[in-house]
Formats: structure tokens, sequence, C-alpha cells
């Protein structure tokens, strides 16, 4: 069977596939009686089931968060505070796969894109850097095969952008293509501009966590942040290298780090203070927000009264977004 889209999915659009209980909510009425909301979901993404009440609990039973069931249902709507959502009606019981069947990280969110070729294009950045200094930083990292497996697995949020397997990666990736491009542009350092930009969010491989149900902070994470966390990983790093960096280029390069979210509001201790830290840093910017911008237009849950202006705030963005009705052939 092929996988299920539920982006694409459509009022009275029939379900009978493998899905994820990404959460299971066990509430009651006002008078008392139980029902249950299961959040089921796969790498496409999320949707509520419509509530099972209580003379159908036993429809639901096993369905424990963490794990997969075969549902078979239809896809219905309802409103919620003045806006349409798509939910699942269950048409009977869920069937619960046995865990040893089924690995529950492969209905996780991830990037549709060619995980290889982003690396193929990583490693040819990296080729291209004619500092032999800079290009043994970036060595001690992406010549580590246990970094790179982490850093091809850990998503760029726990629930904002890149919130997706591989979606480190890929962020990382379009931060230094607009990077390197902006840097040749105004004639900065373009090796600088490109070590920092593969180096800026190394300490998200720490911060983050994934797990059978999403994505999560690590106890670093939460207590330190991912941004001091890479400053830290970068210290600990650059003890292995040989020669090693003088003081001010050590400086320089936890500096691409410290400060690649432009101010201390938004997570940084300090702010650039390098034309290519800025560079940096707004290629950072210029990722992050486009991916939300993206994910928003093309989000089906905000469209479905079939208008050009979405029916709700994508918090994302904090606005509304418009879809185009028109192409440009």
């Amino acid at each position: 069977m092929p996988p299920l889209d539920l982006s694409r999915l459509g009022v009275g659009d029939r379900i009978q596939h493998e899905l994820l209980v990404c959460e299971r909510a066990n509430k009651t009425t006002a008078t008392g009686d139980p029902f249950v909301i299961l959040t089921l979901g796969n790498a496409s993404g999320r949707l509520e089931t419509a509530p099972i009440w209580s003379n159908q609990l036993d429809w639901v039973g096993g369905a424990e968060r963490g794990t997969v069931v075969q549902v078979i249902g239809a896809i219905s709507a309802y409103g919620k505070n003045g806006v349409v959502k798509r939910q699942v009606q269950l048409s009977g019981p869920v069937r619960v796969i046995p865990r040893e069947l089924v690995d529950a990280h492969d209905f996780l969110p991830a990037i549709s894109e060619d995980r290889t070729k982003i690396w193929d294009w990583i490693d040819r950045a990296r080729g291209d850097v004619q500092s032999p200094t800079l290009s043994r930083v970036l060595d001690l990292f992406f010549t580590d095969d246990d970094f790179r497996v982490r850093f091809e697995r850990t998503p760029g949020s726990t629930a904002g952008h890149h919130a997706r397997i591989g979606g480190l990666l890929l962020h990382v990736y379009e931060v230094c293509s607009i990077a390197r491009h902006t840097a040749r542009t105004m004639r900065a350092n373009v090796d600088l501009v490109v070590t920092g930009a593969l180096l800026h969010d190394i300490g998200k491989v720490e911060a983050y966590s994934v797990t059978p149900t999403g994505f999560a902070f690590t106890p670093s994470g939460h207590l330190v942040g991912h941004v001091v966390l890479g400053s830290l990983m970068l210290e600990r790093t650059l003890c292995r290298l040989s020669p090693p960096c003088i003081e001010s280029q050590i400086l320089e390069l936890h500096h691409f780090i410290l400060s690649h979210h432009g101010s201390l509001e938004f997570g940084s201790p300090v702010r650039p203070a390098t034309v290519e830290a800025e560079i940096v840093h707004w290629a950072d910017e210029t990722s992050a927000k486009t991916n939300d911008m993206l994910e928003s237009v093309g989000d089906a849950e905000g469209f479905l009264s079939g208008g050009e202006i979405s029916d709700k705030k994508f918090w994302r963005v904090n606005r509304r977004v418009w879809r185009r009705p028109h192409g440009w052939e």
C-alpha cells in the first residue's frame, strides 16, 4: 500500500492505513463521561480523530502514545474557534501493530529531499575551502562518521522550522548556500562564511532528541540551549586540531555560533561583530523564515474553506498567508 499523504486528504476521503499514535488525550464530558481523542501521524503530518465516546472506548484499547495502529475511517470536518479543521472519523476499532513488527521512527516527519545529494553538496563546499586551517576545523566534524549520522538525523527544531528528520542537514545546506552566494556578492571572506554556516547549528545534535512520538529537547537542550552547546562542542573538538588555531582564530569561530541568532532577545549572547558573522546570521534567518512561510502556504489545514487567503493566522509567521490562484507560465 502506498504511503498516505495526510496533508492532501480532503473531506470524505477514506483511510485504511497504519499510523503512529503521537498523542492520546483521555478526557471527560461536562457530565463526567469519558472520551478519547487520538492524534495520529506519519511522515507527511498529523491529524486528530473525532472524539471516541464512552460506548466505543474499546475501539482504542492499547492505542497508547508511541504505538502504531491500523486505522479505518474517513476524513470529516468540524469548526473550532471559527476555523474549519479536518479530523479522522473512525469507522471501526483500531488494530495495534506489535512493536517488534514496526519502527515508530519511520512515521515521524522527514525531509523529502535526497540526503545523499545534500551531503555531496556540503562535502564539495568543504572541499572548496582554500584555508588549510579552516579546512582542518571542518574535517574534525564532517569526516567523523558518528557526527554525520547524528547530524543527518537531527531535526532543525522541535516544532518550528525544518522540524523533520534530516531537517538540520537541509537547513545547514540552505544557510551555507545562501551565505556563500552573499559573501561572493559582497566581497566577504567566502571560506570564513562557509565555515561559519556549516558550524553554526552543530549544538542541535546535543540539544534535540528523536523519540518514537516526535522531537523533544534533551536535558542539555533545556538547560543550556543549542547556541551555547555548539560553542562548547567546538571548544572540545578544537583540542584535537593539529596544529592548533591561535587564540583570535578560536574566538572568531566561536563568534559565528554565539552570534548567529542576531541578538540577546532571540537567543544569542552577542550580536554579529564581523561582516561574515552578519552574513551567516541573515542566511540563517532567510532559511528559517522562508521554511516557515513555505509550510504555511502549503498547509491544507489552513485553506479548508477554499479561499485564496488562509482561514487562520499561522503561528510560525504570525499572519494569514495568500495562496495565489494563478500561475506564471
